[in-house]
């Protein structure tokens, strides 16, 4: 048993590679939106979902309204209703606590890894403590690297601003998750749109963080219809 928590834990180490640089960025993109070092930390600790995290931190470091920061987050984190859906069959022998627990370390690399896994036919893995396995030592590194992260951005002079460094990670995961017709459509129209509302916003005092939420909205609309569109 404890073997099928070490695998998972184990196989982590690959996905943990390019997740720390992303844990660093958003503890620095927190200090320099003004929050603490205990909420940071609580952040990666509660809400564990690094996009959503590095956009909210982001939105709040705009001043954005608090609705507008919690209704972008939970449009990011929508994925992982299909996550669940997906994934949830491997679980349906254990109780409703233990589903609970198990969703808290829902994550894109968490679901890839742990699907990809069951899927081959000769696992024979407990698949609890493998997912465990993978998500514990992801959520674990993810809450360190994000307080270093945090303490470096505070260490870093003014003058020094690595604010940059945020849409470079947005485009680091973009870009390579860009394979079809629709996520083209998307991208574009999200580009579009965000740049529109971006100029919109500082023109006509609109409130902050609405550029990103439209833009978000917007591009799942245009994926969507252009997957129904060349079915």
């Amino acid at each position: 048993m404890n073997g099928d928590f070490k695998a998972g834990a184990r196989d982590s180490v690959g996905i943990l590679l390019g997740l720390i640089p992303f844990a660093i960025v958003f503890g620095i993109a927190a200090d320099g939106a003004g929050l603490s070092t205990a909420q940071t930390v609580a952040m990666s600790a509660v809400i564990f979902a690094g996009t959503a995290q590095l956009v909210t931190a982001e939105l709040i470091g705009a001043n954005a309204g608090l609705v507008i920061v919690i209704v972008t987050g939970i449009v990011i984190n929508l994925r992982m209703l299909m996550y669940s859906a997906s994934i949830a069959p491997h679980f349906t022998e254990y109780g409703k606590r233990v589903r609970a627990y198990l969703a808290y370390f829902l994550t894109d690399h968490v679901y890839a890894m742990s699907i990809a896994e069951y899927g081959k036919d000769d696992s024979d893995r407990n698949k609890r403590l493998y997912y465990l396995g993978l998500g514990v030592t992801i959520w674990v590194v993810w809450v360190a690297t994000t307080a270093i992260g945090y303490l470096l951005g505070a260490g870093i002079p003014e003058s020094l601003n690595l604010m940059f460094a945020v849409p470079l990670v947005f485009l680091a995961i973009l870009v390579p998750a860009i394979e079809d017709a629709p996520q083209v459509v998307a991208a574009l129209a999200s580009a579009v749109v965000a740049i529109a509302a971006a100029y919109a916003v500082a023109e006509f005092g609109m409130p902050q963080g609405v550029d990103l939420l439209l833009a978000a909205a917007v591009g799942i609309v245009a994926g969507v219809t252009t997957e129904e569109v060349i079915g």
